[in-house]
């Protein structure tokens, strides 16, 4: 189905009535795609809601000058979407409970994305989804793959460097040792290695997210970092 320029561009200025209008009238396009990756242990709603994040990116991300179809730009956005998550949700067992928080943040914060063209909030998360501040930040640790302890911030830092731990012991990662400790910070020091290390937010973007100044959030990371250098060097 084809979308009007009007209504694309309102959509993408964050009108939420555009975006619903524009998701309804291409849950046609979004269902087509979806139903290719049924059947791989995740509810096809689930795999839905992924695929409207896609759908969203592509809205926000098309340029009527791209001279292509709009349903052609947002096809590879929304498979590129729920490939992200399968690949994703596999890394690391969690419980369903878990997962199904993890999967309504996820949603939530692409589309609060799409619709403020910022980092969304905790407080905004947390009326989306109804969840606490707490069981964000829990169910996003919970689901985030092994390899984040690797992962760069856009400062170029990663949490195995910060930590000091450059060659990390054999299993580390595997006994969960890191994600423990930090799941057992306080909240504020918990969504700040969350955002920074996790999400890969410098401290200026943490910083609106959780609405503290950047000194505060320099503060946080370092106080849980010289707490997780505690924790780790006393692990088993």
């Amino acid at each position: 189905m084809s979308v009007s320029a009007a209504l694309l561009a309102a959509a993408r200025e964050g009108d939420e009535r555009a975006c619903e209008q524009v998701l309804g009238e291409n849950a046609g396009l979004i269902w087509s795609v979806v139903r290719r990756y049924c059947g791989r242990g995740i509810e096809t709603e689930d795999l839905y809601q992924i695929g409207c994040v896609g759908f969203l990116k592509a809205v926000k991300g098309f340029d009527l000058t791209y001279g292509t179809q709009f349903s052609t730009y947002a096809v590879p956005k929304i498979v590129g979407e729920i490939r992200r998550f399968l690949r994703d949700d596999g890394a690391v067992k969690v419980g369903r409970t878990l997962r199904e928080q993890a999967q309504s943040v996820y949603t939530a914060r692409e589309k609060l994305r799409a619709r403020l063209g910022r980092e969304p909030q905790l407080s905004e998360l947390a009326e989306a989804t109804g969840l606490s501040v707490e069981e964000i930040a829990e169910a996003e640790l919970a689901s985030a793959p092994p390899e984040s302890l690797q992962q760069e911030t856009r400062d170029g830092l990663t949490l195995e460097s910060a930590l000091g731990t450059d060659a990390p012991e054999e299993g580390l990662v595997e006994r969960l040792a890191l994600r423990e400790a930090i799941d057992a910070l306080p909240e504020r020091e918990k969504m700040t290695i969350l955002l920074r290390f996790y999400k890969g937010l410098t401290q200026e973007r943490a910083a609106r997210v959780l609405n503290v100044s950047q000194v505060q959030v320099s503060r946080l990371e370092r106080r849980a970092l010289r707490t997780l250098r505690e924790a780790l060097s006393d692990a088993p």
